[in-house]
């Protein structure tokens, strides 16, 4: 059995912590495993590094941004390998690019083209634990790039691939993929497994426990994902391909996302290329559009909506005010008190009527829907953002997902 582990920063966010994450991969080790590990910064540390920087610079250069962040995954990846060999594991700690991550794309943001991992192969069948930092790579120059926010996970997959192991253990600080967020349904119940395309929807919606292009990832290369806690030594969720064999529930959980905006432009002139017209220069503004709606036209003119993330309306509106000039149309509007929620589940393939079922739920709670998109394998509703909580509660309960 070969594994990797990878370890969040909550979990290497101490002395304390990172001598417990080394008693993890020493068990898994006396369990007869091959293990490479792959390492978050502390938890706080990029922030931190962040921090530094803008006080330097309130433009700081991204090349030497990320130069400095990724310091905070080495220092993580040298203090658990000298954990290790305390313990008597032989461990070696490899930045990035001595790990043969090869990366394309910008700073900030980079991509992983390639992982260059014979020699930690080589580690692994020796019974040495390579312990690799995540979130970074170098690229063709030479100079050190980052993988963006979560993408310690992404690493960690596509090492996992790299090095043919049979699993890649994620460890945080949740024992696992919940029906909906606990802290809202405290009924609610955690998963045993969940396909790749349900926890991408997860993902994409808000629920934070796995970046989605690692979720991507594993999907393409069906690497199996077990996310766990580091806390608590458990099984958690496994995130694996669909069970064809299967019967499955109508759903299997319930996200929401309460990072949501909503914006409009009224009366533009109902004409081909006009949502080109719209699309193109947000999407030039570096701003990921949603839900989008599109009225239908009277008087030749039409109405369109769609929804933002809620950090990018104030830019939104203004370049919708400017294209509305530009454009003849009526006004812009805008709401940035709205929210998603979604039921998620690969069983709605199967199960007839289950948005018909939604709709009811909301509609008895009196929670008026004002925009609707779906899927093979969701629903999602905009609603106002004062009512989340009452409908992930209504629609867990409706569809049967409380723990027993």
């Amino acid at each position: 059995m070969r594994i990797v582990q990878k370890f969040g920063g909550t979990s290497v966010g101490s002395i304390e912590r990172i001598q417990e994450t080394a008693k993890i991969v020493q068990k898994e080790l006396a369990n007869g495993s091959e293990v490479a590990v792959v390492v978050s910064a502390m938890s706080g540390e990029t922030n931190r590094l962040l921090a530094l920087a803008h006080g330097m610079n309130d433009n700081p250069p991204a090349r030497e941004v990320d130069a400095l962040l990724a310091t905070g995954e080495q220092v993580t990846a040298s203090l658990l390998a000298i954990a290790l060999n305390k313990l008597g594991v032989p461990a070696y700690a490899f930045s990035g690019g001595q790990a043969g991550f090869k990366t394309e794309g910008n700073h900030a943001k980079a991509r992983i083209q390639s992982v260059e991992s014979d020699h930690l192969i080589a580690h692994l069948k020796n019974g040495e634990v390579p312990v690799v930092t995540g979130f970074q790579g170098v690229n063709a120059l030479g100079h050190v790039t980052t993988l963006g926010r979560g993408g310690s996970d992404t690493s960690a997959v596509a090492l996992a691939i790299a090095v043919q192991a049979d699993c890649c253990d994620i460890y945080t600080d949740v024992d696992g993929i919940y029906t909906t967020d606990p802290r809202i349904e405290p009924k609610a119940r955690k998963m045993d497994s969940i396909s790749y395309e349900e926890m991408l929807e997860f993902a994409s919606l808000g629920a934070k426990v796995l970046q989605t292009r690692s979720v991507e990832l594993g999907m393409r290369y069906n690497m199996p994902i077990h996310l766990r806690s580091s806390f608590h030594l458990i099984e958690g969720t496994r995130v694996t391909k669909e069970d064809s064999n299967m019967e499955r529930a109508e759903i299997s959980g319930i996200a929401y996302n309460r990072d949501e905006a909503k914006v409009t432009i009224k009366g533009i002139p109902d004409q081909p290329g006009i949502a080109a017209a719209v699309f193109c220069p947000v999407a030039a503004a570096d701003i990921n559009v949603d839900v989008i709606v599109q009225n239908i036209s009277e008087d030749g003119l039409t109405d369109l909506t769609f929804t933002v993330p809620r950090s990018d309306y104030s830019a939104t509106l203004k370049l919708l005010n400017t294209l509305c000039l530009e454009m003849n149309a009526r006004e812009v509007r805008g709401d940035d008190t709205v929210a998603k929620v979604s039921i998620i589940g690969v069983g709605m393939r199967s199960h007839a009527g289950v948005a018909k079922k939604m709709f009811e739920v909301l509609a008895k709670e009196n929670i008026n829907i004002q925009m609707i998109t779906t899927s093979e394998i969701k629903v999602t509703v905009v609603l106002e953002e004062k009512y989340v909580e009452l409908a992930v509660r209504s629609l867990h309960k409706a569809f049967g997902l409380e723990a027993a």
